[in-house]
């Protein structure tokens, strides 16, 4: 397991410390609207800030992979520390911070709606990318009241020789910026974190980034468990956990007695849900297992109390159509669920019963109503009367989201 003093700067290590600065440091937006994103079918994505700092992504996606189509791969990963989560031992002059923040103002602009166009409408524009620039710069700069004196707010001023104190040198703050315009890397890789719910959580490469729709599940699981003992203090899965983000949203709101086992395949993401759950404190109720779905829980089999899951679950031939955020830099084995997208679901629908104890809850998202309509019906027919109060539930945008019920 990763320790704490390795993933955690030593200004951070006290766990109270560290969970008021990422509960305060950034309020999220409860007001921002919601922009439809890529196709009808599929998920939109915050344009703005609803939970989290977001660029324009598709987020019908998952943070899991299959087993099926995954080479081996090395079991530990040391994860990345969040830009705002560095110490400031980097320094600039104010003047050539501001140099930066004009190239990075005029590289914005001159995108203007052309990677709109490109993507079907979908693509960030100058907008969002000069916004993304203000997030930037709070999560480089040591003392953030020094922004206004950089040209993104207004009565800026330049010129000075003032020393600044930085997270990041300006030679890599040129380099982020470049990736963000030129190769479209997500903005959530560049600053390392995603704003979700109330939580503040690590991600990077090979890490899908969670979308707000995902938090619904942990709205869900905190609907049944609050009156249902058995559920708020059992034992819960979160498979194919990839940041981590449910395992540590439900966590929080699990009885003094309940605890989760996360899987992930991938070391990559088990290192940055180990990160998380530390960064949380909930080392002692979150325990993170690499392996593929069920592997991992065999010894808990007929055990679990609950059960969620957000796999992979875009259709084969819709990957090559996603936006270039997405398509060519978050983990394909994270978006890819097969020709119709369910086999990652059907396997999970398959095996559940099995797994868990009577009276256990699950929540599976999809891909929309069509895989909800599909998989109630396997449920209901083809698992032998496993499973009762088999219930789709839509998301806050009205679409028929998740796949909800009981283990008989």
């Amino acid at each position: 397991m990763v320790s704490l003093g390795e993933v955690i700067p030593p200004f951070l290590q006290n766990v109270e410390g560290g969970m008021k600065l990422l509960s305060f440091l950034r309020a999220p937006s409860l007001s921002s609207p919601i922009l439809p994103i890529f196709r009808k079918h599929l998920k939109p994505f915050n344009k703005n800030r609803l939970h989290h700092r977001a660029i324009v992504l598709h987020s019908s996606l998952s943070s899991s992979a299959s087993s099926s189509t995954i080479p081996a791969l090395p079991t530990s990963h040391k994860p990345q520390i969040p830009l705002f989560l560095r110490q400031p031992i980097y320094s600039s002059t104010l003047s050539d911070l501001q140099s930066f923040v004009n190239w990075a103002k005029s590289l914005a602009s001159s995108v203007g709606s052309s990677v709109v166009q490109l993507d079907n409408g979908y693509g960030p524009d100058s907008t969002l990318l000069l916004r993304e620039l203000k997030w930037l710069l709070e999560d480089s700069i040591g003392d953030p009241s020094l922004i206004p004196h950089l040209g993104i707010s207004e009565n800026g001023a330049s010129g000075s020789m003032m020393v600044v104190r930085m997270r990041a040198s300006l030679e890599q703050l040129y380099q982020l910026w470049k990736q963000r315009i030129e190769e479209r890397r997500p903005f959530q890789y560049i600053v390392g974190c995603e704003h979700w719910r109330d939580l503040v959580l690590s991600v990077e490469e090979g890490v899908l980034i969670p979308r707000p729709e995902t938090a619904e599940i942990v709205e869900l699981v905190q609907n049944v468990a609050s009156g249902n003992e058995m559920l708020r203090d059992g034992l819960w899965a979160d498979l194919g956990t990839g940041s981590g983000a449910l395992a540590v949203g439900i966590g929080r709101i699990l009885g003094r007695n309940g605890t989760v086992i996360a899987t992930d395949l991938s070391p990559i993401a088990v290192a940055v849900a180990k990160f998380n759950v530390q960064r949380y404190g909930l080392q002692e109720i979150i325990e993170i297992k690499q392996g593929s779905w069920f592997d991992p829980l065999m010894h808990v089999k007929g055990e679990l109390a609950g059960l969620v899951s957000n796999p992979p679950y875009i259709p084969s031939e819709d990957i090559s159509g996603l936006q270039a955020e997405v398509g060519k830099h978050e983990p394909s084995l994270a978006l890819d669920g097969g020709p119709e997208g369910l086999d990652s679901l059907l396997y999970l629908c398959e095996r559940a019963a099995a797994m868990l104890r009577p009276g256990a809850f699950f929540a599976f998202e999809t891909n929309g109503e069509k895989q909800c309509k599909s998989l109630a019906n396997y449920l209901e027919n083809e698992t032998r009367s496993s499973f009762c109060d088999i219930n789709i539930v839509s998301d806050f945008n009205g679409i028929p989201r998740f796949l909800t019920g009981f283990r008989r």
